[in-house]
């Protein structure tokens, strides 16, 4: 794992090397990789570094921010040709950090200090109201998804049965030869830290065990479509459903599960139609499940959808890296599993986990209501789920 480095580095460290300067930020869920490659870059490039995260147990408060940044800014005088970095890690729980960061981002901008500074933050909904209230004009943002199949083969060399069953976690990657302590990891470290510290701790819940049981809910029915009302008809709580849409956004914002809208040609049209849940790690899923990999691939219902959560992961993925829009559709009993939309293309997207010859009279009815739409058949005789994960998005939407 050590020589694997993502894709994603080479376009920061091209920014960071350049004279002009923006606040680099680096967003994205936990176990994403966001420090080691940021730690990478910089130390790639030359120049000093200070890395300092507000993860770590003693109370941060904006002051922190000053005095890391003062103690970078000395690192930058010493080296005036090359400057330095500043890393920022977790920054979004220091409250406040927006105003800080703008504060002395402006002081160096007007005495033409070379520190170039790096924030990173694993929830992106936080991150994003503090640039919009306060660094606007100042920043840069890149985000990261989970691993894709292609990257997990190569440092890990996951099989794609292994890809789907044990998703897209690279801290979880060496213990899969131990499946209970592999979940219990992913139970433990990633899920129940990533609720707890990032979604419950940062932003106001009035209902946490509603948030989690959603949670439990997206799980378990990844892949199919289910109303607000139905869904509190499942949850058996008093909320309301703009409650829960809240919440569905918040889980999708910490990379975990999200509501895919139905398409309708129309962004206002889709925001009011009933979400199709979908989670953003296959890891989540089987999980939840607890199966093991040979009762999940006998469970020829339950592999089906995981088969289907993993394609609309790869494409949700690059859908929170701003690379396209996600939706999916459904007319009367007609259905396709995903529309994907970038600037004025449109391409439906069929997934399909058995190798005969289905119907596709959704995609049909689809490309009948919605002239010039791209179609796009994943398995069955299409093109072969590993190949359709192994290469990015684009290249599908492209090709």
């Amino acid at each position: 794992m050590a020589a694997f480095v993502r894709p994603h580095a080479r376009l920061l460290r091209k920014r960071l090397a350049e004279p002009r300067r923006f606040i680099q930020v680096i967003t994205g869920p936990r176990q994403s990789g966001k420090t080691t490659l940021v730690r990478g870059v910089a130390e790639s490039l030359g120049a000093p570094v200070r890395y300092t995260s507000a993860d770590e147990p003693a109370l941060r408060d904006r002051g922190w921010i000053d005095e890391q940044w003062n103690a970078a800014r000395i690192g930058a005088g010493e080296d005036r040709r090359r400057g330095a970095v500043l890393v920022l890690d977790e920054i979004q729980k220091v409250p406040g950090w927006s105003e800080t960061v703008k504060r002395l981002w402006d002081e160096d901008t007007r005495a033409g200090h070379r520190l170039k500074v790096v924030v990173l933050g694993s929830a992106p909904l936080l991150i994003q109201r503090g640039l919009s209230e306060s660094l606007a004009g100042r920043f840069e943002v890149l985000r990261l998804p989970h691993w894709s199949y292609a990257e997990m083969r190569e440092a890990f060399g996951f099989s794609l049965e292994e890809y789907l069953f044990y998703g897209g976690y690279p801290g979880a990657a060496g213990l899969i030869t131990e499946p209970e302590r592999w979940a219990r990891y992913v139970a433990d470290s990633l899920i129940e830290t990533t609720i707890s510290r990032d979604v419950l701790l940062l932003t106001r819940v009035d209902k946490p065990a509603l948030l989690r049981r959603l949670f439990d809910l997206g799980c378990r029915y990844s892949g199919q479509t289910l109303s607000y009302t139905k869904m509190l008809g499942q949850l058996q709580d008093a909320g309301n459903t703009t409650t829960l849409a809240h919440y569905v956004d918040l889980l999708a914002g910490a990379g975990m599960i999200l509501g895919l809208q139905k398409y309708a040609g129309s962004a206002a049209r889709s925001r009011g139609s009933m979400p199709k849940l979908q989670v953003l790690n296959t890891a989540l899923m089987t999980v939840q499940s607890k199966l093991s990999l040979k009762e999940a691939k006998a469970d020829q219902p339950f592999w089906g959808r995981l088969v289907e959560s993993a394609a609309g992961a790869h494409l949700a993925n690059a859908a929170a890296a701003g690379e396209c829009e996600l939706y999916y559709w459904r007319e009367r009993n007609r259905e396709v599993d995903f529309v994907v939309r970038t600037g004025r293309t449109v391409t439906a997207i069929e997934v399909k986990s058995g190798r005969r010859r289905e119907s596709l009279a959704g995609m049909d009815a689809f490309a009948a209501s919605f002239k010039g739409a791209r179609r796009v058949l994943v398995g069955g005789d299409g093109i072969a789920l590993g190949e359709f994960l192994a290469k990015p998005v684009v290249h599908w939407l492209t090709a």
